[in-house]
């Protein structure tokens, strides 16, 4: 068969480019709520055309197939939750990302674990999630930290320092896995005073009455 001429690629493009980005934006955040809500395996095409009153076709059409439309979701709606957070002390910047993290957990985490299985089938998944999940909270943390050995905070040979992310994205992902142990409000902040700030050489903040 042969390859579409100039004449005809104007037409495919414009077949391609009828969703707005507005459009685009109610849809990605409709896969991600059912992803949260039922997981990847359940997930299909047929059930995002239904919650978005959007034709079966028009999705096949604009993405493919599922996992390039959630890649696409991924992609398209990004948040970096950490990369603002500055408050000119590591130890408050620490104890402030917890407060933002666990103010999205329920979201975010239920994401991460809809997502998690599927990714170790498809690489073009797995990259997508770490780009747009996992990346950027880790780049936030580091920054965290280096702003904090900078200001003489925090000695940079302290051993503990290339480890803090991995600590904090790990209870991240373990904390709905044990909710009898970690699901009590201000966990992840209390996590960070009595495991991350110690090893950091870091007094905690004084424990409330």
């Amino acid at each position: 068969m042969a390859s579409p001429g100039p004449a005809q690629e104007p037409a495919l493009s414009s077949r391609r480019s009828k969703i707005t980005p507005e459009r685009a934006q109610e849809l990605y955040t409709a896969v991600l709520d059912l992803l949260r809500e039922s997981g990847y395996a359940s997930l299909t095409m047929e059930g995002v055309a239904a919650r978005t009153r959007c034709g079966k076709s028009t999705l096949y059409r604009q993405w493919g197939s599922k996992p390039e439309l959630v890649v696409a979701a991924l992609h398209g709606t990004r948040r970096t939750l950490l990369t603002d957070i500055d408050t000119g002390s590591l130890s408050a910047d620490l104890r402030a990302a917890m407060a933002v993290v666990e103010a999205a957990s329920d979201r975010d985490t239920a994401l991460m674990h809809a997502l998690s299985h599927a990714a170790m089938q498809s690489p073009e998944l797995l990259c997508a999630m770490r780009e747009t999940l996992i990346a950027p909270s880790i780049a936030a943390i580091e920054t965290m930290i280096r702003r904090g050995i900078e200001r003489g905070e925090v000695a940079a040979d302290n051993p503990a320092v290339p480890y803090v992310a991995a600590q904090l994205i790990g209870i991240m992902r373990a904390r709905p896995l044990l909710p009898d142990r970690y699901a009590t409000e201000g966990f992840l902040t209390r996590f960070v005073e009595c495991a991350v700030l110690p090893a950091l050489g870091l007094p905690a903040p004084p424990s409330g009455p």
